[in-house]
C-alpha cells in the first residue's frame, strides 16, 4: 500500500470548476477533514472549506466524499484505502461559494418557511410546562429532535434536486418535532405550511435522508408521519 493518498478536491470560485489532484501522506486515525486540512496548510493555502468542532458536534464540515454526503470529521480516510482516489466535493443542492464552501442560506430559509421556530402558548410569567416522558407526542418529538442542521440529508435528497422549492427533509423533520411539542403554539398554521405543494406531499420516500443522516435520525419517517397527520381533521 502506498504511503500517500491520491486526493481529488473540487476547486471553484462561484462559477464552473474542476477537480484538482493532491498527494497527501497517510497517517494513523486520519479523517477526511484531516486530509483537507493538510492540503490547505501544507500544499495550497488558497483552498476554502468550513469546520469548527472537529468532533461531530457542529456539522459544519459536511462535504461529499466519493459521492457520499457525510461529516468529514467522522469519516476515516482508511475506509477508502482500496479506492484509487478520494474525491471530495461540496454539498449538493446548495449554491457554491468557493471550493468546498456552499451557501447554507437556502437550507435555513426553508426551516423558516416550514415554521421551524418555536413559539410557546405560555406567557413569560407562567410556570414551565410539565410534559410527561410517557407522552406519545413527547416520544415522537424526542426521536427527531437531535438534528443539528448540517445539511447532509438535504444534499442527499433527490427531490430537492428535481424540485428546488421542496422544503427538504431537515425542515420537515423539524416541523414534525414541533407538531408533537405540547408547548408549541400555532400548530394549525404549522400544519398548513408543511401541507403546501413544496411540503411533505412532494416527498417520494427515496430514504436517502435517513440513509445518510450522521445522527441516525429518520427524516423520511418524520415526513411519512406528517402525511398521516394530514389525513386527520385539524384539532
Amino acid at each position: 500500500m502506498s504511503d500517500e493518498l491520491t486526493v481529488e478536491i473540487w476547486r471553484s470560485n462561484s462559477g464552473s470548476g474542476r477537480f484538482q489532484t493532491y498527494q497527501v501522506p497517510r497517517a494513523a486515525k486520519q479523517t477526511i477533514l484531516d486530509v483537507v486540512t493538510y492540503v490547505q496548510r501544507e500544499l495550497d493555502s488558497t483552498l476554502s472549506y468550513r469546520y469548527s468542532c472537529r468532533v461531530g458536534m457542529c456539522g459544519t464540515c459536511a462535504m461529499v466524499v466519493n459521492d457520499r454526503p457525510c461529516w468529514t470529521c467522522r469519516t476515516q480516510a482508511s475506509s477508502y484505502s482500496e479506492k484509487k482516489f478520494i474525491r471530495i466535493a461540496p454539498l449538493r443542492n446548495l449554491p457554491p461559494v468557493k471550493d468546498l464552501v456552499v451557501d447554507m442560506n437556502p437550507f435555513f430559509d426553508k426551516w423558516q418557511r416550514a415554521g421551524g421556530g418555536f413559539a410557546s402558548e405560555l406567557a413569560k410569567r407562567e410556570q414551565f410546562a410539565k410534559i410527561s416522558p410517557r407522552s406519545s407526542a413527547r416520544k415522537a418529538a424526542n426521536e427527531a429532535i437531535e438534528c443539528i442542521g448540517c445539511g447532509v440529508c438535504y444534499a442527499a435528497c433527490d427531490v430537492v434536486k428535481w424540485k428546488p422549492g421542496y422544503l427538504g427533509p431537515a425542515a420537515l423533520n423539524r416541523a414534525w418535532t414541533l407538531m408533537n411539542d405540547e408547548r408549541a403554539a400555532n400548530k394549525t398554521k404549522l400544519r398548513n405550511l408543511v401541507a403546501e405543494d413544496s411540503g411533505c406531499l412532494s416527498c417520494h420516500t427515496t430514504q436517502s435522508c435517513t440513509q445518510y443522516c450522521p445522527k441516525q435520525l429518520d427524516p423520511s419517517g418524520s415526513i411519512a408521519a406528517i402525511k398521516r397527520t394530514l389525513l386527520r381533521p385539524p384539532e
